[in-house]
């Protein structure tokens, strides 16, 4: 199924000349991406360069969380479905019983980062530790019960910083963290995309968040995370996310309505080419093969 459109062209512009039936007009191909808040800035990157490669093919790039992207898809308004996740098996039925056979594309890793305040000393956690600090039924709410003081926390209270529920990176962590069964507790501060978990996490000094390694600043601590009490503590990177040695290490993802065609499968395969992979590896998540880049 294809849902790019054909329009005449405009200023801005999009992917290989095409004449018209009608006096030669040039036309140009329109690319739908929406979805994964995750995704966003690199997918924004990659349709800008894809200008200079496909000057016919402009490629509108829009955020919303992975559900969102995935919805769109389903209902057959976007082209290409931006996820931080795999599709749920609701998901997939749902896009089966309209005619819609998903195809998944990995375009990338992420390392899912803990993010705390600058100022906070704790510097490693288990997942454990995350999971009783996120979990429905944990016992740790306080810093002191994770064995710290943080300066300006004068509460003692840890402030859990956490995504909207049709964000993939809310819907891995919980898989990956608190394990599938589990619940969040409730009282979280629920942001609408990473880069607001950050903000906040860097303005807060009582809080911890989550969020994709590429959104980190340098007004902000990332701990290393083990897997458990016994294994090596990793910090989170593209590398330790390409070589899953990180604990919270994720595919990136791209679902498009049956195997792509045309317009949009001269765009996925540019985006696995060596120069889009050198686009998300410069954005700070990790390439799906090694690359050399200039």
């Amino acid at each position: 199924m294809r849902m790019w459109a054909v329009v005449g062209l405009v200023a801005c512009g999009g992917g290989p000349s095409q004449s018209s039936a009608e006096g030669g007009k040039s036309e140009r191909v329109v690319i739908q991406n929406k979805g994964s808040d995750t995704l966003v800035n690199v997918a924004q990157a990659w349709a800008e360069a894809y200008r200079e490669i496909a000057p016919n093919t402009a490629v509108a790039v829009t955020g919303g969380g992975s559900g969102t992207g995935v919805s769109a898809m389903i209902n057959g308004t976007v082209d290409i479905a931006n996820a931080s996740r795999k599709m749920k098996a609701k998901e997939i039925d749902a896009a089966k019983a309209n005619g819609i056979s998903p195809v998944e594309h990995v375009v990338g890793h992420d390392a899912l980062a803990v993010y705390l305040h600058h100022d906070n000393p704790l510097s490693e956690v288990t997942i454990a530790q995350l999971a009783q600090v996120y979990g429905e039924g944990g016992t740790i709410e306080t810093w002191s019960g994770l064995g710290v003081t943080v300066p300006g926390c004068d509460s003692d209270e840890i402030i859990r910083v956490s995504r909207q529920n049709n964000s993939g990176t809310y819907a891995y962590f919980k898989s990956a963290v608190i394990g599938k069964a589990g619940e969040y507790k409730l009282g979280s501060r629920d942001m609408h995309g990473s880069k607001d978990v950050v903000d906040l996490v860097e303005n807060t000094a009582c809080a911890i968040g989550y969020s994709g390694v590429a959104y980190a600043n340098d007004h902000v601590k990332m701990p290393c995370v083990k897997a458990d009490e016994a294994a090596e503590c990793v910090a989170p990177s593209s590398d330790s996310a390409s070589d899953g040695s990180y604990a919270i290490a994720r595919p990136l993802l791209m679902y498009t309505a049956g195997q792509p065609q045309g317009a949009i499968k001269s765009y996925l395969d540019w985006i696995l080419s060596d120069t889009g992979q050198c686009i998300i590896s410069e954005k700070g998540y990790a390439p799906v093969r090694n690359i050399t880049c200039k």
